[in-house]
């Protein structure tokens, strides 16, 4: 797993989801792969022609297959806020709901701007591009036909 248990604790303190979680690691674990996945779907390219705008096209699988201090580190602090508003929704243990959902919407909307290319992270694996995203593309076409004779 890119972001583990231990990494929670700079988002939630271990009572707390103890707590929360009535001591169920499975939970913990759950809410971890939710928030991975979640992240994943915002950085993961899709076969829309507006990806082929010139945004950074960000290696998904690289990104999430590092390990220590290998990973990223706004991307693990971004998904231990995810993962932390997916433990916190069973309760409120100690916890101030509404600024876990403020950060938790702030770390949605980075995570938007990221995929659509208003922010840029240098550090992140990219994508080659491949033959077929090579081709130059338009926006639209336009003019007429022919000319039709009845000849």
């Amino acid at each position: 797993m890119f972001l583990t248990i231990e990494d929670l604790k700079n988002s939630i303190y271990n009572y707390q989801i103890d707590q929360i979680t009535d001591g169920d690691i499975n939970i913990t674990y759950q809410a971890i792969a939710a928030a991975e996945q979640e992240v994943r779907s915002y950085l993961a390219p899709n076969n829309k022609k507006t990806w082929s705008d010139g945004r950074l096209r960000y290696d998904v699988n690289a990104i999430f297959s590092a390990t220590g201090n290998e990973r990223n580190a706004l991307i693990l602090s971004h998904t231990a806020t995810i993962a932390k508003y997916y433990i916190i929704e069973l309760c409120n243990a100690d916890i101030i709901h509404e600024t876990a959902k403020e950060r938790y919407d702030r770390a949605v909307n980075w995570f938007k701007d990221l995929a659509k290319g208003i922010i840029n992270l240098d550090t992140l694996p990219t994508l080659a591009n491949t033959p077929e995203n090579d081709e130059e593309t338009y926006p639209f076409l336009y003019g007429s036909r022919e000319k039709f004779n009845h000849e």
